[in-house]
């Protein structure tokens, strides 16, 4: 997958200097295109792509600060300078009176934090070394040095939610469903460039056909008015043909004016120039391709992000009731310090003969009585998690039957793509035919406008059999994310670095 979407991204690098061309003097070209080729185009060079690319990596960087959450950090703190100058008001011990003393003192600290979070319990470690030095000004000169060598603190919550822990349960499901969606994304890029491609193909054809029809009836009304001025024809058969070179130069301003639509919607989504005239190839279908319906079943529930999106879903409605339950619950907070202290007037005596340092604080919170507001959003997290397991139900029956439908549609298609195509051709041998019949005098005009109108179905409608063809197929490619006419698992395939290097 990695090369083929570079392969693209050259072809678009050298579609983007080709639209710079005309800036240069050099004048624009005709652009041929395959199916495959269009698809290509698409998936490396539309706005679609590009949008789809950068959804997928800010969901990557998303899951990688997670996992850094996850590691040890080391941080620094200090606090340089704290100065102050001023009054500050202190109370008596004795009389409980306030009194204003001078401040005049600069404090400077600095310290070292090395902490690791711990999903198991919610709570997190550190390792801190550290150093404060407090310079007295007033009334004498003083300076104080306090040394905190090494000391190990530790933070942890009781009883109460651990959202670490149900981060670490739902950030790599939804990490890989990021992964599948980007996939499904690149799918329906697919699919709106066959969508566009059959449009701008369609568009061309019926304006080639209605060009053609237009100069054979041309020539068939030139033909008629000699044979009409010997009577061989009457003034109605006359009239019928020339209303109908009237109609068919209608018809062609008409399809001129949907070609160009379609066509400045293809360019637009495949960031073509605007002035490349697009050549499009018929494409068939293929030959000998059936789908098993249980293979598409087992793909289309294994092999997306439909069962992470599930997944996903589950989690957070359990996290809910789990936080809810939390909430009810007495709740308490541990921390507890255990190292060494000194203090000194020089730096050196702050880290001779240290102390001991031990602090042990426990906060507690014991919910007694809310009028049954923490009972009430319990119930309606055990309602939300019910109604969640039913939807998942009904949507994985509804894709169910998507998949069965889709399978049983292109299944089907092979057959009705090989009659509509021997449809087309005989409708086309039979108007030659009817134009030489005409010109020869041996059919009507009713007759002839029969024989064209007839091949213009036809070919229309093998157009539209082959559009459902790879419409369904690459319906079915976007809900498997397997590719049947190749054997390819194309989520196999993925490779994030070949992403981030486009």
């Amino acid at each position: 997958m990695g090369n083929r979407i570079s392969i693209c991204l050259w072809s678009c690098l050298l579609s983007l200097g080709a639209a710079v061309g005309p800036a240069l003097g050099r004048e624009t070209g005709a652009v041929r295109l395959s199916l495959g080729e269009a698809i290509e185009r698409a998936q490396a060079c539309s706005i679609d792509a590009m949008m789809a690319k950068h959804t997928y990596l800010s969901q990557y960087w998303q899951y990688r600060s997670y996992r850094a959450q996850m590691l040890p950090s080391l941080s620094l703190s200090g606090t340089i300078p704290n100065f102050d100058k001023s009054y500050t008001s202190l109370q008596n011990a004795v009389t409980g009176g306030y009194n204003y003393v001078d401040n005049y003192a600069m404090r400077n600290s600095l310290g070292l934090y090395l902490q690791q979070n711990i999903a198991a319990t919610g709570g997190n470690i550190q390792l801190y070394t550290g150093l404060d030095r407090l310079d007295q000004f007033a009334p004498e000169r003083e300076v104080t040095w306090n040394s905190a060598p090494v000391s190990l603190i530790l933070n942890q919550p009781i009883g109460g939610f651990n959202q670490l822990r149900w981060d670490k349960r739902i950030e790599p499901v939804r990490y890989e469903k990021a992964k599948y969606e980007y996939l499904e994304s690149m799918e329906a890029i697919t699919a709106q460039a066959v969508t566009l491609f059959f449009d701008l193909l369609v568009a061309q054809q019926n304006l080639d056909i209605a060009r053609k029809n237009r100069d054979n009836t041309d020539t068939l009304y030139k033909i008629s008015q000699e044979r009409f001025r010997i009577g061989s024809i009457s003034k109605n058969d006359l009239m019928q043909l020339e209303l109908r070179l009237l109609n068919e130069g209608m018809s062609i301003n008409t399809n001129k004016l949907q070609l160009d639509l379609a066509a400045a919607r293809f360019k637009s989504y495949l960031r073509l120039d605007e002035g490349d005239s697009v050549a499009l190839d018929i494409p068939g279908s293929v030959q000998g391709v059936e789908i098993p319906i249980e293979e598409a079943y087992r793909l289309a529930f294994t092999n997306t992000s439909f069962e992470y999106r599930n997944r996903i879903s589950q989690l957070e409605a359990e996290m809910s009731v789990a936080q809810a339950k939390a909430n009810r619950r007495p709740q308490a907070t541990v921390y507890a310090r255990f190292g060494l202290n000194q203090v000194a007037e020089t730096i050196g005596g702050a880290y001779r003969n240290p102390l001991d340092q031990e602090t042990v604080r426990m906060g507690i919170t014991v919910p007694i009585f809310d009028g049954g507001v923490a009972r009430g959003k319990v119930r309606m997290a055990l309602f939300r998690q019910e109604v969640t397991e039913a939807e998942i139900d009904k949507e994985r029956i509804d894709r169910k039957q998507d998949i069965y439908l889709k399978v049983m549609q292109f299944n089907n298609q092979n057959a009705q793509c090989a009659i509509s195509a021997r449809a087309d051709s005989v409708a086309a041998e039979r108007y030659a035919l009817s134009l030489r019949q005409f010109a020869a005098g041996k059919i009507s005009v009713l007759d002839f406008n029969t024989a064209q109108s007839e091949r213009n179905t036809a070919h229309t409608s093998y157009l539209a059999e082959l559009q459902n063809y790879w419409n369904y197929y690459y319906a079915i490619q976007r809900y498997t994310l397997f590719d049947f006419m190749h054997g390819r698992n194309i989520a196999a395939c993925f490779d994030v670095v070949s992403l981030e290097k486009q």
